[in-house]
């Protein structure tokens, strides 16, 4: 079988670096076994993760996917109207009064965007943005997933939702069901401790016991939040009909869609396995994005200069943000100096084998944000380059 390293020099032999390419083969595998994990329960694709209308479009074409989390209002209107999804679910509260204004003003936006609000606050600045709506606004409430112990001093999962209780999902499913300018119809729990933690970090000894932490953490946290949120969607259910409950993400799928009170799971990452994903126990996905750099020095024996390189992910500063030297195989970062503004030296075996102008491949440690790195991305099927398609970034479009 041919490598994968060797598909792609031969389908971008033509180009210059940098480049990125989306291997479609490992893409639409890995969309087949998300679908295969969530076991039937349709998978809500998280855009925030992909940041290309084209894959969006791909994968949405194919069964077992419906819906896009979107992560800012005026991207979700960018979908729900250029893109006529008919289904989109803001993943954040959102403060842009001109996109609020716009949805309010058009009933076909009304009802395929839905809002995320978590707390009265966020209601109070809607009703203060929109004058009047042709119909009401859909909202879903965003309930905090995180596990807690000791009456909250101790916090274990990300700072999202004030909204953690039985009784605090009520009265906030409450002042939306008082509302006319608003309609309750769902309730999103994302389990960041669970989903975005993986089960085998690297490193040595002590990455090694902290991955046994991560997994005793992973089984307190969903059982936990099984039950809490079980509770939750049947209370808030009294209150009002609820046309979706959301939960999980790529790493945590399997539990998510055993708990009986979710009706569908969101995911992302998976489509394009970033290198934050490679420590999970029950999934390896294929590598799908990567980015090519260029050689340009040779400083010395076993050592390569390529240009560019700090493509740094978001969240905590570490060695699990840095971009991942993948093809050829045997090179890694120098400590001392890391991946760089302006180049990057990397040390290894292969690197006497590299000369000047050939690249290196590299996988970023997130999916989303390479699409905020390149312009476009080359679409790579077999060993040959199908199509050139515009990411978010090379369609002009800033959300964040």
């Amino acid at each position: 079988m041919v490598s994968q390293h060797a598909r792609l020099e031969h389908a971008t032999q033509h180009l210059d670096a940098p480049l990125a390419v989306v291997d479609l083969d490992a893409f639409d595998a890995n969309a087949a076994d998300l679908a295969r994990r969530a076991g039937g329960t349709p998978i809500r694709v998280a855009s925030k993760s992909v940041r290309c209308r084209a894959l969006l479009q791909r994968v949405l074409d194919q069964e077992g996917y419906a819906g896009v989390l979107a992560f800012t209002l005026a991207e979700a209107l960018w979908l729900a109207d250029g893109m006529d999804v008919e289904d989109v679910v803001v993943g954040y509260p959102t403060a842009e009064r001109a996109a609020l204004r716009r949805l309010a003003a058009d009933p076909v936006l009304l009802e395929r965007v839905t809002l995320m609000v978590d707390s009265v606050e966020s209601l109070d600045l809607v009703r203060a943005t929109v004058a009047q709506v042709e119909q009401p606004i859909r909202i879903c409430l965003d309930l905090d997933a995180s596990l807690r112990y000791l009456d909250g001093r101790v916090h274990l999962g990300p700072r999202r939702s004030p909204v953690h209780s039985v009784g605090e999902a009520v009265a906030l499913a409450r002042a939306v069901a008082a509302d006319p300018v608003f309609t309750l119809v769902g309730v999103m729990a994302y389990e960041g401790q669970v989903a975005g933690l993986q089960d085998r970090p690297a490193g040595g000894v002590a990455s090694t016991l902290r991955g046994l932490a991560v997994r005793r953490l992973k089984r307190a946290s969903v059982a936990e939040l099984t039950e809490r949120r079980g509770a939750v969607v049947a209370a808030v259910r009294e209150v009002a009909d609820l046309e979706l409950v959301n939960g999980g993400g790529t790493g945590s799928i399997e539990t998510t869609v055993a708990d009986p009170s979710v009706t569908e799971v969101a995911a992302g990452s998976g489509l394009l396995a970033p290198a934050l994903f490679d420590g999970y126990d029950s999934f390896t996905p294929a590598p799908a994005a990567l980015f090519a750099l260029a050689v340009t020095r040779r400083p010395g024996p076993g050592l390569v200069t390529v240009a560019g390189g700090g493509w740094i992910a978001s969240g905590p500063a570490g060695p699990d943000r840095l971009p991942v030297p993948t093809y050829p195989v045997g090179l890694g970062l120098l400590g001392a100096e890391g991946a760089g503004e302006v180049q990057t030296p990397l040390r290894g075996a292969a690197a006497d084998d590299l000369a000047i102008g050939d690249r290196v491949w590299f996988r970023h440690a997130k999916a989303g944000e390479l699409g905020e790195r390149v312009a476009d991305f080359h679409l790579v099927a077999g060993d040959e380059v199908v199509d050139v398609v515009p990411t978010y970034r090379g369609e002009g479009l800033t959300f964040v």
